[in-house]
């Protein structure tokens, strides 16, 4: 029997707490793009992306229509570039940067992944020509997103690969300093990177995934905030990390349900779930504010770390509940400059790099969108 109250509790989710869908990405395998010839690279790329791609927002735009569910962003991911390029004679990996940037455009997507090395033990030829192209290739392009990953707790730090990720973020902000310098927000660094991700910047469709799927990312960080508000106040913490489990629960199963029906049309395998917990600078989207909720003066306060913890573990073990198809990153994402609570936290001294550090140990995700010094020296 259909509970009149659950179907006002989903309603408010969306129309009041900014649940919503936050990307749709396409994950596409260009391995079979790969060529001597890197304008035949480029060729085989372009036509490969229009031909897969070509009705995800049209399809997106529609279910949104449909389900009166907002999603954000339709994006695409790849096979790490420095894979397809390396078999060329002569690798131009900024002029390949071009045609992704040229065929996201052209489908209409709001980004496109996979500009990436996987370097955790060592690098190629063809993943350091890459490293060396970044900075050109962010400052040439719109859509393109990069990432690299530097290790992995099997083959341990990549401690060269690190230094030289160091000096590839200093110029990539330098060559895009008259946009912000938004070369350095669309690089991302990993340690143990998915190859399922749907969130940029390190979206990327690993080796080990199929020809494509979609994969959905959700976000509800004000849905959670406005469930344990309601709480009674003396709720102890095993009864607030139920309630986050159902609320997980029951975001989980939206997301998934979009997936399924857009896949569905698209004609492609449905891939996994993200659970992460996605700010944005929005009032009332703010994992800060689930902390405030929780009881803490504000993020960064004694006890931020735990709270931390315990909201990472309950969405994940309510979105396990919901879904067999849970992948990605699937943690908190504490990204200081598109989270208002931290935003306000930070800038009034509570929320400290070395508090944050601390934060990363929990949630999965890392260090993100902190503004740095452009003196800091590479070494730092």
């Amino acid at each position: 029997m259909i509970n009149e109250n659950n179907i006002l509790e989903t309603i408010n989710m969306i129309k009041l707490h900014n649940l919503d869908i936050r990307t749709v990405t396409l994950a596409l395998s260009l391995r079979d793009c790969a060529d001597n010839d890197v304008n035949v690279v480029c060729d085989n790329i372009y036509n490969k992306i229009k031909y897969y791609a070509r009705n995800l927002v049209e399809y997106a735009n529609e279910l949104e229509n449909d389900y009166s569910i907002p999603i954000i962003n339709k994006r695409i991911s790849v096979t790490p570039i420095s894979l397809v390029g390396e078999s060329c004679k002569n690798p131009d990996y900024v002029k390949i940067a071009q045609t992704l940037d040229r065929a996201a455009k052209d489908v209409g997507v709001n980004f496109i992944g996979g500009f990436s090395a996987l370097v955790e033990k060592g690098c190629t030829k063809g993943d350091n020509l890459l490293i060396e192209s970044i900075p050109e290739a962010l400052a040439k392009t719109e859509m393109l997103c990069s990432s690299i990953n530097l290790a992995s707790s099997k083959a341990g730090i990549n401690m060269d690969a690190v230094l030289k990720m160091a000096e590839i973020i200093k110029k990539s902000a330098e060559l895009t300093k008259d946009r912000d310098g938004i070369g350095a927000a669309k690089l991302v660094c990993f340690c143990n990177s998915a190859g399922d991700n749907p969130f940029m910047a390190g979206a990327f469709c690993g080796i080990g995934e199929p020809e494509c799927a979609l994969n959905v990312g959700v976000s509800g960080p004000g849905v959670v905030r406005a469930a344990i508000e309601a709480m009674p106040k003396d709720a102890d913490l095993s009864q607030v990390a139920n309630k986050i489990k159902q609320i997980a629960y029951k975001i989980t199963s939206t997301g998934e349900l979009v997936g399924r029906k857009l896949a569905k049309r698209l004609d492609i395998p449905f891939g996994i779930i993200d659970l992460s917990l996605a700010p944005t600078p929005a009032e009332g989207d703010s994992v800060a504010g689930i902390f405030q909720a929780m009881g803490l003066e504000h993020a960064g306060a004694h006890g931020t770390t735990a709270a931390l913890a315990m909201l990472n573990d309950a969405v994940k073990k309510g979105g396990i509940m919901a879904s067999s198809h849970v992948g990605g990153l699937s943690g908190a994402f504490i990204p200081v400059s598109e989270d208002a609570g931290m935003i306000e936290a930070a800038a009034n001294g509570y929320l400290t790099f070395d508090k944050l550090e601390a934060m990363t140990c929990v949630c999965s995700v890392g260090l993100d969108m902190i503004a740095i010094p452009g003196d800091t020296p590479s070494a730092t």
